[in-house]
C-alpha cells in the first residue's frame, strides 16, 4: 500500500489556509504517495475539492483512521492526536513553545512530529523556511492595512486642489516581514524608512529604496536574530528612537524571536510624543506586541495615536499563503522519504533539530 499523506480542515479560529494544495497533492501523487483530505479543506483557502484531481477525501475521521503522515498548518486539537494511527507522522507549525500538552498528546500515541518553527535557518532549510513564507505574508498584509486606516494618502499626489504630502513610514524590524513591509510600503509611494538593531540589515533596507534609520545601537546576534539588548543599550534605543518618531506617519513593528515574548521597543510614553492622527500597526500581537499599549487582536486609541494588533496575518491571503506553505511542506517531506516509504535520516540536521517527539520520545523541552 502507498504511503498515504493526508490534511484536515483547519480549525483555529480565524484560519483559512490549508497544508496541502492541488499542486503540492499533484506532486505527491506523481511520487507514488496517496493523498488523503478531509471534504472542503481547501475551500476557504480558494481550492475546491474538484481542484484536486489527485487526491482523495473523506470525513475527519476517516482521513485520522488512514494517514501515515499527516499534514498541518496549525496544530489541531489535542484529542485529534489520540485517532492516528500509532507510529503516525505528524508535520507542520506545531507552536512547541509552552505547548506540554500537546507534546505529550503526541507522545501518548507514539507519533513522530515534527515542527517547522524549529528549522535551523540554514541556506539548505530555505525551501522549507514556513516562517519566512508566511513572514512575508504578514508583512505584505500589515502594510496594506496601515495604508487603509491611516488618514492620510501614501503617495504624493498632485491635484487640482494643491499637492499632497506623502506619509512618512517607519519599518522596525528588517527580518522577512520587516522587509516586505517597507517593500510594500515603497511601492504604495510612502516615504518609507527602516530600523533594526542588526548593521547588517541596513543594506537590505536600503537596496529596497528605503532609507535606513539609524539609532546608534548594535545586537547583531545568531540564527539570523537579534541578541538581546542589555539595559543600558534598550535605554539609548529608546531614547533615541523616542526622539525621531514624532517625524512618522505610519510605525509597523515587526520584532519578534519564536519562543520568546515580543521585545517591548514602543512606551507609551513613546507613543504619547507621536503626532495626533498617528498609526502603528504591531505585528508582534501575538506573542505580547513591540508596543506597551498593544492588545492583541484589538484596536486601541490613546492620545490621538491607533495602536492596531492584528493577528494571523497570513490567513487574510489563504491562497498565496497556502501555496507558499504547502511548497515548504513538500520540501520538507521529501527528507522523510526513501524508495516510497517513510525513513527519515536523523542524522540529517534539519530532521533531527525539528523533531519534537520521535516515535513517542519525546525530544523538545519546552
Amino acid at each position: 500500500m502507498p504511503i498515504t499523506v493526508a490534511a484536515l480542515r483547519e480549525t483555529a479560529a480565524g484560519e483559512r489556509r490549508v497544508a496541502i494544495t492541488p499542486e503540492m497533492a499533484k506532486k505527491l501523487h506523481g511520487k507514488g504517495l496517496r493523498v488523503l483530505l478531509e471534504r472542503g479543506a481547501g475551500a476557504a483557502a480558494g481550492f475546491p475539492d474538484a481542484a484536486y484531481a489527485d487526491a482523495e477525501f473523506a470525513d475527519a475521521a476517516g482521513v485520522l483512521a488512514q494517514a501515515d503522515l499527516l499534514a498541518c498548518v496549525l496544530p489541531p486539537h489535542d484529542a485529534v492526536f489520540a485517532q492516528l494511527r500509532e507510529g503516525a507522522m505528524v508535520v507542520g507549525q506545531l507552536r512547541p513553545f509552552g505547548a506540554t500538552a500537546r507534546i505529550e498528546a503526541l507522545a501518548a500515541r507514539k507519533l513522530t512530529a515534527f515542527a517547522l518553527e524549529l528549522l535551523p535557518r540554514t541556506t539548505r532549510a530555505q525551501a522549507m523556511d514556513v516562517l519566512s513564507s508566511q513572514a512575508a505574508v504578514a508583512g505584505y498584509r500589515a502594510m496594506l492595512i496601515a495604508a487603509e486606516a491611516a488618514p492620510k494618502f501614501f503617495p504624493m499626489l498632485t491635484t487640482a486642489a494643491g499637492t499632497i504630502r506623502p506619509s512618512k513610514v517607519l519599518v522596525i524590524g528588517a527580518g522577512v516581514a520587516g522587509l516586505q513591509a517597507i517593500a510594500t510600503a515603497r511601492r504604495l509611494g510612502a516615504q518609507t524608512e527602516g530600523y533594526d538593531v542588526r548593521p547588517e540589515t541596513r543594506e537590505q533596507v536600503e537596496s529596497l529604496g528605503a532609507k535606513f534609520l539609524d539609532l546608534g545601537v548594535s545586537a547583531a546576534g545568531s540564527g539570523g536574530y537579534a541578541r538581546e539588548l542589555s539595559a543600558e543599550e534598550r535605554a539609548a534605543q529608546q531614547q533615541a528612537l523616542a526622539e525621531r518618531l514624532a517625524a512618522f506617519d505610519v510605525v509597523v513593528s515587526t520584532a519578534a524571536v519564536p519562543g520568546r515574548p515580543a521585545p517591548k521597543i514602543l512606551t507609551a510614553a513613546m507613543v504619547a510624543g507621536m503626532k495626533p492622527s498617528a498609526l502603528i500597526v504591531d505585528l508582534a500581537a501575538e506573542s505580547g506586541g513591540n508596543c506597551e499599549l498593544t492588545r492583541p487582536g484589538e484596536r486601541v486609541e490613546q492620545g490621538g495615536v491607533t495602536i492596531l494588533g492584528p493577528l494571523n496575518l497570513p490567513a487574510g491571503a489563504p491562497l498565496h499563503a497556502s501555496e507558499m506553505y504547502a511548497r515548504n511542506v513538500l520540501n520538507f517531506v521529501e527528507l522523510l522519504l526513501k524508495d516510497g516509504a517513510l525513513a527519515p535520516d536523523f542524522d540529517d540536521e534539519l530532521v533531527a533539530k525539528s523533531c519534537l517527539v520521535r516515535a513517542g520520545e519525546v525530544l523538545f523541552k519546552t
